[in-house]
C-alpha cells in the first residue's frame, strides 16, 4: 500500500485497531499506525495533513 491508498488503508486500520474511535485520534498515531501496517511500503515523508485526512475520513467511513 502507498500513501495515496486511503481505502485500503482505512480498512486495514480498522482491521488492526477496532477499539479506536477513528473520530478522536491524532495525526501522529494515525501516522505512526499507518508505518506500522504490514502491507505498507512507501516513503515516510510522502505524507502529509491531506492525506492523513483523507485516511481519517475513510477510516470514520468504515467504522460507521
Amino acid at each position: 500500500m502507498k500513501w495515496t491508498d486511503s481505502l485500503r488503508i482505512a480498512e486495514a486500520l480498522y482491521d488492526a485497531h477496532p477499539d479506536i474511535d477513528p473520530k478522536t485520534i491524532r495525526f501522529t498515531d494515525l501516522y505512526q499506525w499507518v508505518l506500522d501496517l504490514e502491507e505498507f511500503d512507501d516513503a515516510p515523508e510522502k505524507c502529509g495533513e491531506k492525506i492523513l485526512e483523507a485516511i481519517q475520513l475513510a477510516w470514520i467511513e468504515e467504522a460507521e
